[in-house]
């Protein structure tokens, strides 16, 4: 009898403790999710990596809006490719303030995350996902759109000349890179003409070919195409070596 006495007063305990926590429960829902501000939509942005710690941008935004106790709001930073509907969204930053400066290298790293295409420039959409708690219920503010020209983690090399498809005007036609193989490449077609190798769309670092004999000089020869057609083109920049073959 005494067991059982126990175990009865031990039940009505916790049934006590249960009454008790269930009526603390608070309850939040969202209100009203955050206004981003700034910056403007239509904001150009040209990144340029030797600049990569520079403030590119400060984020303000109006405080999202919780209903229930007072409780801490998280705020991301998100980016994603215009048009995506925010499906590969990257995160720029989070923060529990209404505003965050962010760096060059930081909006670049976010751009490559999201999908953007180096050294051209693409719309991104720009939003501030709000939530409490982990895993909390998420407001996502106002988008605004911006133009980004972001830069690789790789060099920035190019063909230029009057057998390439932009001839010697700027830009130059951009060379694809192989992370595995680490060398670059072009597919597509070039007239009769001639070309040359540049970095960053300029002329203080190119490459031509002095003998014509596939390796490469700094500053050499106008490389020539003698038959028009669809070539491609891999190049080695550390052995200074490349291969041209007509497709």
């Amino acid at each position: 009898m005494k067991n059982i006495f126990k175990l009865s007063t031990l039940a009505m305990l916790i049934m006590s403790v249960v009454s008790c926590n269930s009526d603390d429960i608070t309850v939040i829902e969202a209100s009203k999710a955050a206004v981003l501000t700034s910056p403007e939509a239509g904001t150009v942005f040209v990144f340029d990596k030797t600049k990569a710690t520079e403030v590119a941008t400060t984020f303000k935004w109006d405080a999202a809006q919780y209903v229930g106790a007072p409780v801490a709001i998280t705020y991301e930073v998100e980016m994603a490719k215009s048009g995506t509907d925010f499906k590969n969204p990257a995160t720029i930053s989070i923060t529990s303030n209404k505003s965050i400066a962010v760096t060059v290298g930081e909006l670049n790293a976010a751009a490559q995350n999201c999908g953007l295409t180096p050294f051209a420039a693409q719309d991104a959409d720009i939003r501030i996902k709000s939530y409490v708690g982990e895993g909390g219920i998420a407001q996502y503010s106002n988008v605004i759109k911006v133009s980004i020209t972001s830069y690789s983690a790789w060099d920035n090399w190019g063909l230029i000349g009057s057998a390439t498809p932009n001839g010697w005007n700027d830009p130059d036609t951009n060379l694809d890179y192989d992370i595995a193989t680490k060398k670059y490449s072009y597919k597509g077609p070039l007239v009769v003409g001639e070309y040359k190798f540049r970095l960053d769309d300029k002329w203080d670092t190119n490459y031509g070919d002095d003998g014509n004999n596939l390796t490469l000089e700094a500053g050499g020869a106008n490389i020539p195409i003698t038959v028009a057609g669809n070539y491609t083109i891999i190049v080695d920049f550390t052995a200074k070596t490349y291969t041209i073959t007509k497709d």
